[in-house]
């Protein structure tokens, strides 16, 4: 493929709800401009864009894929991102990536969360929003509701651009509202004009439609308008692009993409309706103060890409993919990252088309394209030039909030798992990994189940390690609630010298995270230098607690008599002697369980309020307030157990609909009630006589 200025460069990412038809579109567009040799179809595995295995596997997109077109003398690079929630990190580097979001809605189910979710992707991103409702070959689907559906949904900025004419059910001719005239649609899908149907009193409100919205974009057109003269062809494409490149526009194009209807006549007007990379693409970053930068899409300046896409594949290598944002990207063109601060070097540069690779010369700026074996450079770093160094904006991805424990099917494979879910990490960064040294457990994080699942089908397919997921252990602490002194006597006779040590130690509640040990022996009945030979005994001790082996906390132990043997006593011999102490004072100082309580932030729309305080109360948790957070939502915010949030993740993606989101932070210890403690005391021992 040829190299195009940044003027002829579109960057298109789809996005909409899971089961829309974005990558069928996607594979639709590839194969009218001749970038496939065949219409790649998900039921058959064999698409361009979905073509990881866990993707033909599961017949949906789980991860972003690129592929660039040539259309009339303009390139525009695809960038496809999954409809799941449980993969929408994919939509928020594809939205880093793109200038325009072309939101994929399907013509039989209409605007649904995932539609919603994706137009507020790209408004956070500031892109261009199209429309394009797919299907309409499916006897069930319905344009026109859905239209109305989206009007009513996102505003009057909604207008038709090209619209069917269905007669029994099917829609074979389709009306593009800019030059007036119909096409119809054979079994082959070329196009051939035919004379506009009669669409009754129809048209001419879509018509209309158009024309009012054109009136938005300049006073000028508003008064001509309201003196009810007519727009030329000219000001009506002037005005809806002038109106599609500032946002006041949301342009809507039909068609069928199993068929390729009417898609033709999308890429026609995209080429000229969409910004290109030259007039969207311009950002602003930071230099090393810390101050903004402006970079424009220049590619004579200097270099400045984001990586807004990893892939480690054990077969293929590493791969960054870069949005250049200026400058350009070549093998013989130095850079930087920013993040390390240490040059990488580029051996060759990349267009991808899915998964398949072609070398190129360079990347320019506004366009994407990869580069192989960036060894330390990661998703969301800035690649630069030396001369000009300048940070870019990052990528924003989602809260992983479902939480599980890992662990391998061997035992003695953890640092097999730990390296393999640290690959997959690299590759999407809403994967989370961690070991809890107090549960000794591997955690793993992720969006939901379903994303959870995908990382363990990979661990398999792509690293041959086998693992499974368990609910997470809850990192519980003991504490006492009563002051008490016990003594600590260690003696053993076992010929030659003996062991001798002998402490009194008061054991009483206090303010620490874990143990403030003092003294005040007087008359050396203890040794000074025995002292922290007895509080690392105590320290020691204190790991494993009386009620259920779990750490002992808010205690302080004061040593303040005892004897010793100025022959047999030693180190070792106060350590165990304070130990035992421990072990004797501690049962009798009102031992009690201690569990985590975290702070919970949910925001969900105000309809399902009462149901997620509702279900806090029924997690043993306290509702601490809420407060709007605009456009119909809410956030909640209250203190939870934490043994209580295990699948909190699920519920609140079910009760929403995927509209509700939370964040959930660890806030301190707490009593245990005695039903709950008595459980978890009783499951404690369990687990230790196995």
């Amino acid at each position: 493929m040829k190299q195009y200025d940044a003027k002829k460069i579109l960057n298109i990412a789809l996005a909409g709800h899971s089961g829309c038809g974005k990558t069928s579109v996607a594979e639709s567009i590839l194969y009218l401009a001749k970038a496939s040799d065949r219409l790649g179809k998900i039921a058959d595995g064999n698409t361009t864009l979905d073509f990881d295995s866990e993707e033909i596997k599961r017949k949906v997109s789980i991860m972003t894929a690129v592929a660039p077109i040539e259309w009339k003398g303009t390139k525009i690079n695809l960038i496809d991102t999954p409809g799941l929630f449980d993969f929408a990190g994919g939509v928020a580097e594809g939205m880093r990536a793109a200038d325009t979001a072309l939101i994929v809605v399907s013509g039989k189910d209409g605007v649904n969360v995932g539609t919603e979710k994706a137009v507020e992707a790209a408004d956070k991103a500031g892109l261009t929003k199209m429309f394009f409702v797919n299907g309409l070959c499916d006897e069930d689907a319905r344009f026109y509701r859905v239209f109305e559906n989206l009007k009513s949904t996102f505003g009057p900025s909604v207008c038709p651009v090209v619209v069917p004419h269905i007669v029994n059910g099917q829609a074979n001719t389709y009306v593009n509202l800019f030059d007036y005239k119909a096409y119809e649609y054979g079994k082959d899908g070329i196009a051939k004009p035919t004379a506009l149907p009669d669409m009754g009193a129809r048209l001419e409100g879509l018509r209309e439609a158009i024309k009012e919205a054109v009136a938005e974009t300049s006073e000028e057109l508003l008064d001509k308008f309201l003196m009810g003269e007519e727009f030329t062809p000219e000001e009506i494409v002037l005005g809806v692009s002038q109106g599609v490149k500032d946002g006041s526009i949301c342009p809507v194009f039909c068609g069928d993409a199993q068929n390729t209807f009417a898609i033709d006549q999308f890429l026609n007007s995209l080429t000229w309706l969409a910004p290109s990379a030259a007039v969207k693409g311009e950002e602003i970053g930071t230099d090393l103060d810390g101050e903004p930068v402006e970079v424009s899409v220049n590619v004579n300046a200097a270099t400045a890409a984001i990586v807004f896409k990893t892939v480690a594949d054990p077969f293929i290598g590493r791969l960054s993919y870069v949005k250049v944002v200026s400058g350009k990207i070549a093998p013989d063109i130095p850079v930087i990252n920013m993040r390390t601060g240490s040059p990488e070097r580029i051996s060759k540069v990349l267009t991808m088309t899915g998964k398949k690779q072609a070398d190129t010369d360079y990347i320019g700026a506004g366009d994407i394209g990869a580069i192989p074996k960036l060894v330390s450079t990661k998703t969301g770093d800035t690649l630069c030039s030396p001369l000009r160094k300048v940070v870019l904006e990052g990528i924003n991805y989602p809260v992983s909030s479902y939480s599980m424990a890992i662990y391998p099917a061997k035992k003695g494979d953890e640092d097999k798992v730990a390296q393999a879910v640290g690959k997959l990490a690299d590759e999407d960064p809403t994967i989370k990994f961690e070991s809890n040294f107090e549960t000794h457990e591997m955690i793993i994080s992720g969006l939901g189940e379903q994303h959870l699942d995908v990382v363990i089908s990979r661990l398999k397919s792509k690293y041959n390690v086998d693992a499974q997921l368990r609910k997470p252990k809850i990192a519980y602490r003991e504490t006492i609630r009563k002051k008490v002194s016990a003594q600590g006597r260690y003696k053993k006779q076992s010929g030659g010298h003996g062991q001798f040590g002998d402490v009194w130690i008061e054991f009483e509640p206090y303010d620490t995270d874990s143990l403030e040990f003092a003294e005040r022996v007087v008359g050396g009945a203890v040794p000074k230098n025995f002292f922290p030979a007895v509080e690392k005994g105590l320290r020691d001790a204190i790991k494993k607690g009386v009620l259920a082996g779990y750490p002992t906390v808010g205690i302080k132990a004061t040593l303040y008599d005892g004897s010793y043997h100025p022959v047999d006593s030693s180190e070792m011999s106060f350590k165990t002697a304070a130990s035992l102490a421990y072990k004797n004072g501690i049962p009798n100082a009102m031992p009690t369980l201690l569990e985590p309580i975290g702070s919970l932030r949910a925001t969900v729309p105000d309809s399902n309020m009462g149901d997620v305080m509702g279900e806090v109360n029924k997690r043993r948790g306290r509702v601490l307030g809420m407060s709007p957070a605009g456009h119909g939502i809410q956030v909640v915010e209250a203190e939870v157990p934490m043994a209580e949030m295990a699948d909190f993740a699920t519920f609140i993606r079910q009760i929403t609909q995927g509209r509700g989101s939370f964040e959930f932070t660890f806030a301190r210890y707490e009593d245990c009630p005695s039903t709950v403690a008595q459980k978890v005391i009783e499951a404690a021992k369990a687990e230790m006589e196995d």
